[in-house]
C-alpha cells in the first residue's frame, strides 16, 4: 500500500522550485503533518475547503523554513477516502486551498511535496503514520528531483529494510503521538506541537537548532 501524491502519480518526476535567495539544498527536509500543524484539526476530519482554518502564522513559518534551506514535505493520514466519505479529488481541492492560503501570507510558503495515506486505520498500511512509508517516499522523491534522477520500481525502496538517508538535519513536526512514532521509525528528529498552535509551536526550536537537530 503506497502513499499517494497530490495531483501526481507517486513516482512522477517532481519539478522543484528554487529555494529562497537561491540557497543550495543540503538535504534538510521538514516533514510536516497537516491537521494541527498547518490548519486546525477536527475529530470529524476536514471534509471541504470551507472547513479549513489556517493556524496562526503557519504561512510565515513555512516560509521561514524554506528560507532556512528546508524542503517541505507534507505527510498526512487521510482515511476518509478509504472509508468512502469522499474522494481523492475532494482532497486535492483542500490541499490546493491550503497552499493558496499559505502563499497569501508568505510568498515563500511553498509546499514542495504533499503526500497522503488514504487508507483505513485497520489496514495498518505501511503508508500510514506511525509507519514511516510516507517519509521514506518523501525523502526519495525530493532527492531524485534534486539530482535529476527518475524513480521507478528498480530504484525506489519502500519497506522495513529501507536504508535511511542521513536525516540528522531534518525534522518531523506533528501534533499526535503517531507522528512521533513515524519520526522515530524514520530516524528523524520529531517535535510534537500543540494542535491549537501548530507549526508556530516548533519554529523557534527548529531554526535555533537547524544545524544540530
Amino acid at each position: 500500500m503506497l502513499p499517494h501524491r497530490h495531483r501526481s502519480d507517486l513516482l512522477e518526476k517532481l519539478e522543484l522550485q528554487p529555494l529562497p535567495f537561491d540557497n543550495k539544498w543540503t538535504g534538510k527536509i521538514a516533514y510536516l503533518d497537516r491537521d494541527g500543524v498547518l490548519n486546525v484539526g477536527s475529530k470529524s476530519y476536514i471534509n471541504d475547503t470551507d472547513e479549513v482554518i489556517i493556524l496562526p502564522e503557519a504561512g510565515r513559518c513555512v516560509g521561514e523554513l524554506r528560507r532556512a534551506g528546508f524542503r517541505i514535505c507534507i505527510c498526512t493520514n487521510q482515511s476518509p477516502i478509504d472509508r468512502g466519505w469522499w474522494n481523492h479529488n475532494r482532497l486535492a481541492k483542500i490541499h490546493d486551498y491550503i497552499q493558496d492560503k499559505l502563499l497569501d501570507e508568505d510568498d515563500d510558503a511553498l509546499l514542495d511535496l504533499i503526500l497522503y495515506s488514504p487508507y483505513h486505520p485497520i489496514s495498518n498500511a505501511f503508508a500510514r503514520k506511525g509507519n514511516p512509508g510516507m517519509l521514506q517516499a518523501g525523502r526519495q522523491i525530493l532527492e531524485a528531483a534534486h539530482k535529476g534522477i527518475e524513480l521507478d520500481d528498480s530504484n525506489f525502496t519502500y519497506n522495513h529494510e529501507y536504508s535511511s538517508f542521513d536525516e540528522s538535519t531534518s525534522v518531523m513536526v506533528g501534533d499526535r503521538y503517531v507522528d512521533m512514532v513515524a519520526a522515530s521509525n524514520h530516524s528523524v528528529h520529531g517535535i510534537q506541537v500543540k494542535g491549537e498552535i501548530g507549526i508556530l509551536d516548533a519554529i523557534d526550536e527548529i531554526l535555533d537548532n537547524r544545524g544540530n537537530i
